[in-house]
């Protein structure tokens, strides 16, 4: 009998720098370390009793999977305590242990598995978890009670919050550099943007991620808050404002650039970003939610298989030649 074996192809190419998978996520916890134990430090016990049930859950739920789906088991290369980790960064150190359960088996049990694995998911994982909590129970994402309960002394409210119900006015109560350091309420691991620059720019610096995507995310918010801003500068929040509150920076550096949820190819990426950071500032503007930060890049990433389509044309093709 004719045996042949078939090549067999994955979907999701990948941008290969020489490392490995395991490697790689031991990077990217490494460099969200910065803004975890400045999240620790803020909100104390309870933020860190969130990080490490969060991760152990993800985990959990990735060896329950393995055998259920009898393959091999994969916890060993750090996907899914990362997964478990970028999830527990966007929650508030007040979240139940419920909250955190079902949030990662969300993420790992329907964002990740049941699509095939690491790399055959079409959307980033955390930010399955977070649609799904967000439109279930959002009263417990409730980043106000979190600051208020952990450090009372240096209570400023979630900025997004404020911006939403009492107008425009209230971004002018915080400083562009008290912003950058922290000093707002927020989720555990996004509201200190110094500490997700640094660590942003260390996973570019190492190949982990590449610039295109964080850059023309930013541009994308920055440029589009500007013109709406301008447009109305009663009504619409300053484009810096914009760009280092909510899940901004965060979703630049750590959710933007998942691998398998994203382009791979230059113009792709540069389209994805820029279209990823619009549509953030056009939801929280004209939008009913007050962070368009999760919506906005799981639109961009169920479109990201047409957007890495996209190739300029070559130079000289379709010119007549005598």
């Amino acid at each position: 009998m004719y045996n042949q074996k078939l090549f067999i192809g994955s979907h999701a190419p990948f941008w290969h720098n020489g490392s490995t998978i395991t490697l790689k996520s031991y990077n990217i916890m490494l460099a969200a370390l910065p803004a975890v134990l400045f999240g620790v430090i803020r909100y104390g016990v309870s933020a860190l009793a969130v990080l490490a049930f969060s991760v152990s859950c993800a985990m959990f739920w990735e060896i329950l999977m393995n055998y259920a789906m009898k393959r091999e088991v994969s916890i060993g290369d750090g996907n899914a305590a990362v997964i478990g980790l970028i999830f527990a960064m966007m929650l508030p150190a007040t979240a139940p242990w419920w909250f955190v359960l079902v949030g990662t088996f969300v993420a790992i049990v329907i964002g990740k598995q049941i699509f095939g694995g690491i790399g055959c998911n079409p959307f980033n994982p955390a930010l399955i978890a977070m649609a799904v909590l967000t439109l279930s129970w959002k009263n417990y994402l409730n980043f106000d009670a979190a600051l208020v309960n952990y450090d009372a002394d240096f209570y400023m409210a979630y900025p997004l919050g404020a911006l939403k119900h009492f107008g425009v006015s209230t971004s002018y109560n915080y400083s562009l550099s008290g912003l950058l350091m922290g000093q707002q309420a927020g989720a555990i691991g996004t509201t200190c943007g110094l500490a997700l620059i640094i660590g942003g720019i260390y996973l570019i610096l190492r190949g982990y991620i590449r610039w295109e995507i964080p850059v023309s995310f930013v541009m994308g918010v920055l440029i589009t808050a500007w013109i709406f801003h301008a447009a109305d500068p009663s009504k619409y929040a300053s484009p810096m404002f914009q760009l280092l509150t909510g899940y901004t920076l965060f979703g630049a550096f750590f959710l933007a650039t998942e691998d398998s949820s994203s382009p791979v190819n230059f113009v792709p990426m540069l389209i994805y970003g820029a279209m990823a950071g619009l549509m953030i500032v056009l939801i929280r503007n004209i939008g009913a939610y007050i962070d368009g930060t999760v919506f906005a890049i799981l639109v961009l990433n169920l479109v990201n298989p047409l957007i890495d389509k996209i190739r300029p044309m070559a130079m000289g093709k379709g010119i007549e030649h005598a």
